[in-house]
């Protein structure tokens, strides 16, 4: 029995694969190795997110410590007068420090969430997908990052309304921003290498406390430097919050800093502690 002939493709399927119509049918081309990380990275920043648009209350319950900051602490010490400040008010040496710890206070507790994720067995199934553990972990790590940039605007609002004389020149905004993204990338993995190491909740809690008012009292974000003991100096210098607030007050209130160095000592403990969290995600999730 003859087969039967084929049929003459038409003169419009030819210009349907011409116009591309046919990539439709055709599975779609691998990335090249360089785009997928970036890609994933927002990918996953974007779920952290969306978590944020369902329940907001994590911002509003957070804006009232640092409200009080510098609504109580910040009022009552500019009249004392009892800090060196370079000639500014207290209240607008204070905000930002309190911008730094109020973002520093979201990303700290960042492995609580990770920890959820494992028990509801989010992260066995995250793992098993191709996306590379350190595109998980920054995709994270950023979104701590942006929900701390929320907050930074809330205390930014509320010092303006105290009448703090900040900056509201566009470019040094947008160093703000970045200042406040790493700070919290850092701090975000930080917490989830704790995570890693504690494996549970309850334990991780202890830690988060036990570190957070060290790193808050160990920084230059309530007074200077010079008036700290020597073996305070000493903590302050390694302390990234430390440049994480000379660096917001550099953009935001033009005081004397070191931006260069800032910007590349928060870089580098925002890179590490990816690396570290990214080693420690495997350990998690057994």
């Amino acid at each position: 029995m003859s087969e039967a002939p084929a049929a003459p493709r038409t003169a419009s399927a030819d210009r349907a694969r011409e116009e591309g119509i046919g990539l439709l049918v055709q599975p779609p081309r691998p990335r090249a190795g360089w785009r997928v990380l970036p890609a994933r990275v927002l990918a996953m920043c974007a779920v952290e997110l969306q978590k944020l648009r369902h329940d907001r209350t994590e911002l509003y319950t957070r804006a009232v410590q640092p409200a009080l900051w510098l609504l109580i602490f910040g009022q009552t010490f500019t009249r004392i007068k009892a800090i060196p400040t370079q000639g500014i008010p207290y209240v607008d040496y204070l905000a930002p420090g309190i911008i730094a710890q109020s973002a520093m206070f979201i990303a700290i507790f960042y492995g609580i969430q990770i920890i959820w994720e494992r028990d509801a067995g989010i992260l066995n199934k995250l793992l098993v997908t191709p996306t590379p553990r350190s595109a998980l972990i920054t995709g994270k790590a950023f979104a701590a990052g942006v929900k701390s940039l929320i907050q930074a605007v809330v205390v930014i609002v509320i010092a303006a309304l105290l009448g703090v004389a900040l900056t509201w020149n566009p470019l040094k905004l947008l160093g703000v921003a970045a200042v406040v993204v790493l700070g919290s990338a850092f701090f975000s993995c930080l917490s989830m290498t704790i995570a890693g190491v504690v494996l549970s909740r309850d334990r991780l809690m202890g830690f988060g406390q036990a570190i957070t008012m060290p790193l808050f009292f160990g920084s230059n974000a309530l007074y200077p430097v010079s008036v700290m003991p020597g073996w305070l100096q000493a903590v302050s210098k390694v302390n990234p919050l430390s440049y994480q607030v000379d660096a917001l007050r550099g953009l935001l209130l033009g005081t004397p800093d070191h931006l260069a160095l800032d910007f590349a000592v928060l870089l580098v403990a925002a890179a590490l502690g990816i690396a570290a969290a990214s080693s420690l995600l495997g350990r998690l999730a057994r």
